[in-house]
């Protein structure tokens, strides 16, 4: 008589490793899903980031204008009614 006892083991020790390994690939590919539309998100919001900062580097250059402004008015000041430049 053959005992075919091992091989039904093996189906079933084979058939959970697959099972297994199905359900580990299909939660790895839901993950890479949700990772890739946050990365599409985020690519969106440093685009608006990106569109609202471009003046940024203008306030150095403002600051300066506003600086020499308020200095000429200083110096009107001065010279208009002879007060204290202080």
């Amino acid at each position: 008589m053959v005992n075919f006892t091992g091989w039904y083991v093996g189906y079933i020790v084979a058939a959970a490793v697959i099972v297994v390994v199905v359900l580990l690939v299909g939660w790895l590919l839901s993950l890479a899903r949700r990772v890739g539309v946050q990365a599409n998100a985020i690519a969106d919001v440093i685009g608006d980031i990106r569109g609202t900062t471009a003046p940024v580097p203008l306030v150095g250059t403002l600051n300066e204008k506003l600086a020499r402004v308020v200095e000429q008015a200083t110096t009107a000041r001065v010279a208009l009614l002879g007060e204290d430049a202080t």
